[in-house]
């Protein structure tokens, strides 16, 4: 197990260095560290499902919603719930909590929500799969848009403690870091991942495929969960805030790191995210080396989109290979097997 620190140790050590240089810089520039903090929650989340059982998921972002809209909900002040959502139901309008509780409870509505449509739709692969959790993604966005029971609907929520602060965002990474690599070091990781490289021969040693996929789809639900709860204490958040453009910068995120390891979920969380900040502040004017540079509105998605097809073609497996990092081990030489021999 030491052998294997390493791994977890380097993921959690750049969450922790992207902290530090947060706490560092100016008020404005600490929201986009904020905002990659919790990107690379989400990543993270991603990553203990498609990084594991390589069956792709479109879905995930909607476990991100309902644990935002859980938390957001839960913190909201009576009054400003009655001023706002006045067709929320009785339960939601008279019901607070605190911002931890509101966290675990978005974790918790996340796991689950994806347990119960996780039953049936862990029985598919390939591009069925990915076409039923897009469905779900659909599903949720409209029953949280158009549901005024459950929330505001279209205005989007507002009055939510801003509670989501470097420390709390840099807690809820490296929670799900932790978390994520204690499952892939487990013997329910290392049976889905039997899975994934040949589904045949792990059912055919015992391995049940729905189960274990099953597992891991709930695990990285709730993972959502508590990244959507962190994100709804972060900013004001509508629908269309946790819906296809979300779903788009995560999975580029996945892939350009390396889908199949959890320190690429990190790097690419980190390293797309810092793109996407900079492009974005871009559009407003940035100086770059004494050069005023001003880009055209849509210029990140173009630049993340092609960068994500880029890495594709030239390097399949993400910039990190898709392994995990660990120490070179010493090499065996000759006189140390022929003492391995000699009996003492």
């Amino acid at each position: 197990m030491l052998r294997r620190l390493p791994e977890l140790l380097v993921p959690a050590g750049l969450v922790v260095a992207t902290a530090l240089i947060g706490l560092e810089v100016s008020s404005y520039l600490q929201a986009y560290f904020l905002d990659t903090l919790v990107k690379v929650a989400i990543v993270v989340a991603l990553y203990v499902f498609i990084g594991n059982s390589g069956v792709l998921s479109f879905g995930h972002i909607s476990f991100v919603a309902l644990g935002a809209w859980t938390a957001g909900i839960l913190t909201v002040p009576q009054l400003q719930k009655q001023l706002v959502m006045p067709g929320v139901s009785h339960f939601l309008l008279v019901t607070n909590v605190g911002n931890v509780a509101s966290l675990a409870l978005a974790a918790a509505v996340g796991l689950a929500a994806a347990l119960a449509v996780g039953v049936p739709l862990m029985r598919l692969s390939g591009l069925a799969a990915g076409i039923a959790t897009f469905a779900v993604l659909e599903i949720t966005n409209n029953v949280l848009t158009y549901d005024l029971t459950l929330g505001p609907g279209l205005n989007g929520f507002s009055s939510v403690p801003s509670t989501t602060g470097m420390w709390q965002a840099t807690i809820g990474a490296l929670i799900c870091v932790v978390i994520a690599f204690l499952y892939q070091r487990s013997r329910f990781g290392r049976m889905l991942r039997a899975t994934r490289e040949d589904p045949a021969a792990a059912a055919a040693a015992g391995i049940s495929v729905h189960r274990q996929r099953l597992l891991a789809f709930a695990l990285s639900g709730g993972l959502a969960g508590l990244a959507g709860g962190l994100y709804i204490h972060l900013q004001p958040l509508q629908p269309s805030g946790v819906y296809l453009d979300l779903t788009f910068i995560t999975l580029a995120m996945l892939v350009v790191g390396g889908s199949g390891s959890l320190l690429g979920a990190v790097v690419g969380a980190l390293a797309v995210s810092g793109l996407d900040s900079f492009l974005a502040a871009a559009v407003n004017g940035v100086d770059v080396f004494g050069w005023q540079l001003t880009l055209p509105n849509g210029t990140a998605e173009i630049v993340v989109g092609t960068l994500m097809a880029v890495v594709l073609i030239l390097r399949p497996q993400g910039l990190t290979g898709s392994r995990e990092f660990s120490l070179p081990r010493r090499r065996r030489t000759v006189a140390d097997l022929e003492k391995a021999r000699v009996p003492t």
